[in-house]
């Protein structure tokens, strides 16, 4: 394919990422509202800390706190490179370089295509289904680790079949580790690909030594000095945080006070049928990420036939060995975050290498058929753009849905309002609120926040004096069964005192 065409996917793609942005007033979940908010905060020169907390589980001191223990620095460094870029702090600043990474994956898909097949058309086709993504379009444009993980997971696969490729496999093995903890995944599955490629070629030990060495160092010149960081901030390679979120036995247990709570003792006093139960629960929704979510619905079958047609090929292999690694390790390892958004998340990464081999396997089918003499010559070519034509139309579908019609934000909208609400009622600038997105209070009013605890009426209070929280933000969705009454009866709990109303958030103030 010529750099024209390539051009030409970028243009368009990078039209089709601006036109959906235009829908997306803030980052519009909790994940982008961490990584803008810390992106912000780097662009003003406060370095890695944050004026928020959004969980308990390293049983942080008080804030300012050390960022990023729990989710990794790359997407708001990227996000801070755009403010850098413009000289503001701005949203459209901090998404800027988002949207150029997603309008570089259809062509990077095309050339994937073209590597494996030589076939302009496959390419073609290839690129096309990278420019409609269908339920990742809505979430490339914002400050999160989706087009990151998809450029780099492309980038890797592309590089594979080089000549002595270590290096930078080792690099972008260290990319996806600095954007998201299952990136390491990727430095493992380098190392197994070597091992491959040394069989495959007969070279020797040390040769394998050799390959290995480079692999780490790219490796480990991205993702050492954040290393170096958190030696000096937590005393480990890596937060406390990660592991604690091994032992949750409900999703709202992540933001669970204190995290002492959660061990392995109390994570078997759930009872195995509970803990069967819930792994059973997060197979069944991942098995729908991956038909419906990763797979488009009907591009599933046609990915995992080219990936059976191809299954010699050593870079196939990595990305099936890459995608069953993923999907046990979020079903049964980490069940919560796996269902709820982890696996599609980390998947990104194989994206690219899915959109390659579909129109592939598309033309093996019918030209099956075609010997049966089932089609027509010309049955490929209307094949290809009706699967074209169905991906587009899937794609408006899920932007019209999730972006437009229920709006892009989880409540943050909302937080302007509360903010002037609590100011009339005296709160002063640097006193800080309870709410259920931390990040997205700071970002919308700069206001420094707290994430409502999982626990009782008591946890509220324990919390609220622990760090000197003047101000309880509860919202609706908020409303859950241990603290439910408090939001239904608030004047039977004197221990606060309640102001008022605010778009269904009840407001109280801490004694």
């Amino acid at each position: 394919m010529s750099r024209r065409t390539y051009l030409f996917l970028f243009l368009l793609s990078l039209a089709v990422q601006f036109i959906v942005s235009r829908f997306q007033t803030v980052p519009g979940y909790l994940d982008a509202n961490y990584y803008f908010s810390g992106g912000v905060q780097l662009a003003q020169g406060n370095g890695f800390t944050e004026p928020y907390l959004w969980n308990y589980l390293d049983d942080p001191a008080g804030i300012p706190h050390p960022s990023h223990g729990y989710w990794l620095p790359l997407a708001s460094i990227v996000s801070a490179l755009g403010m850098w870029l413009t000289g503001q702090t701005t949203y459209e600043a901090g998404r800027l370089f988002f949207i150029l990474l997603a309008a570089l994956v259809p062509p990077l898909t095309a050339a994937l295509s073209h590597r494996f097949f030589q076939n302009t058309a496959f390419a073609w086709t290839s690129g096309l289904l990278a420019l409609f993504p269908v339920f990742h379009l809505p979430f490339l444009p914002v400050p999160d680790n989706y087009a990151i993980f998809m450029v780099a997971g492309g980038l890797l696969f592309l590089l594979a079949d080089r000549p002595h490729p270590w290096f930078w496999m080792g690099v972008f093995a260290g990319v996806m580790s600095l954007a998201r903890t299952d990136g390491l995944l990727w430095l493992g599955l380098t190392f197994l690909f070597i091992l491959w490629r040394v069989q495959d070629e007969k070279l020797s030990f040390a040769s394998l030594l050799q390959s290995g060495a480079l692999a780490f160092l790219g490796f480990i010149l991205v993702m050492g000095p954040w290393y170096a960081r958190n030696l000096g901030v937590f005393g480990a390679i890596m937060s406390p945080a990660g592991s604690r979120a091994l032992w949750i036995t409900s999703y709202e247990e992540t933001f669970i006070y204190p995290a002492s709570k959660l061990t392995f003792d109390s994570w078997l006093a759930s009872g195995w049928s509970e803990i069967f139960k819930v792994r059973w629960w997060a197979f069944t929704n991942n098995i729908q990420t991956v038909i419906a979510a990763q797979g488009h619905l009907i591009l599933f079958p046609f990915i995992a036939g080219g990936m059976y047609l191809l299954r010699k090929d050593r870079r196939v292999q990595l990305g099936i060995l890459a995608w069953v690694i993923l999907f046990l390790v979020m079903t049964f390892i980490f069940p919560f975050a796996g269902a709820r958004g982890s696996l599609f998340h980390a998947g990104a990464a194989l994206q690219p290498l899915f959109w390659a081999l579909a129109p592939f396997s598309l033309e093996k089918v019918v030209a099956w058929a075609r010997s049966k003499n089932r089609f027509t010559d010309h049955a490929y070519v209307v094949f290809r753009i009706a699967l074209v034509q169905i991906v587009v139309m899937l794609s408006v579908w899920v932007v019209w849905v999730r972006v437009i019609q229920n709006g892009w934000e989880e409540g943050e909208l909302s937080y302007p309002a509360v903010e002037k609400f609590i100011v009339e009622n005296g709160a002063q600038p640097n006193e800080p609120i309870m709410v259920l997105s931390s990040p997205g209070y700071y970002m919308m009013t700069g206001r420094p926040a707290f994430v409502q605890p999982y626990g009782d009426v008591n946890t509220l209070l324990e919390v609220a004096d622990r760090y000197n929280i003047r101000y309880y933000a509860f919202e609706a969705q908020g409303r859950l069964k241990p603290i439910a009454d408090l939001y239904d009866n608030p004047q039977n709990y004197p221990q606060f005192e309640y102001l008022g109303e605010v778009d269904d958030t009840r407001i109280f103030r801490f004694p």
